[in-house]
């Protein structure tokens, strides 16, 4: 899944990047509002992390700006502001979620698992394919009720797949979604971590469209 932290305190801002990615999260960042609003021209996020207080576009514009266009995107607030009225106006104005400064970086992963989760239909926790099972909160995998290792990579792509079962995943919209806004669209690694992930939880599972990409499907071989 990929996420837009966008905080202009930089300690703050670097640490949650580090932390979200070693959770296996792709993270972009961004320090002020005008800087914000162009990468979500440009990117499309799962959920964006969303500071109050920023310079040149403070968050609450930047809050309107993007639900005048998107009334889908997840947008969770973490604000110093933590008075009753800023937080009934951070979700008045459109934000999914409010978390006051400061906090347990836990309880942040949490909502957006929980944000995340609701973001496609309300999916439960445990996700099945056949015999694969993905637990998307401890980031583990099983097939026929014993664990596969996976890279984080690898994960990735199938947390996703299994989300989006029955769908046509293009190679740019993985690439989009595991990797920051530097990777490369035209990369050759998708393809090299699928072959690996199929031959991990077995090739039936994982379908190659030609041409429009790669669907997760139950079935065995």
């Amino acid at each position: 899944m990929k996420l837009l932290i966008v905080e202009d305190e930089n300690d703050l801002c670097r640490s949650l990047a580090k932390g979200l990615t070693k959770k296996g999260y792709a993270v972009d960042i961004a320090q002020d509002g005008i800087t914000a609003y162009e990468q979500i021209q440009i990117n499309e996020y799962d959920l964006i992390l969303l500071d109050i207080n920023l310079p040149k576009l403070d968050g609450i514009s930047l809050l309107q700006k993007i639900r005048a266009k998107n009334l889908e995107q997840k947008i969770l607030i973490l604000s110093a502001k933590s008075t009753v009225q800023d937080r009934i106006t951070g979700l008045d104005e459109g934000a999914n979620d409010y978390l006051t400064k400061p906090f347990h970086f836990a309880e942040l992963e949490a909502r957006i698992r929980n944000l995340l989760r609701w973001q496609f239909i309300k999916q439960n926790a445990i996700l099945h394919c056949g015999a694969i099972t993905v637990d998307t909160q401890a980031k583990t995998v099983y097939k026929n009720e014993k664990p596969i290792k996976l890279t984080k990579t690898e994960y990735t792509i199938l947390e996703y797949l299994m989300i989006h079962q029955k769908q046509i995943i293009s190679a740019e919209t993985l690439i989009e979604h595991i990797y920051d806004s530097q990777a490369d669209l035209f990369s050759n690694a998708i393809k090299v971590h699928i072959s690996s992930l199929r031959k991990k939880i077995g090739a039936q599972y994982i379908q190659n469209i030609k041409g429009l990409g790669y669907r997760i499907i139950e079935r065995e071989a």
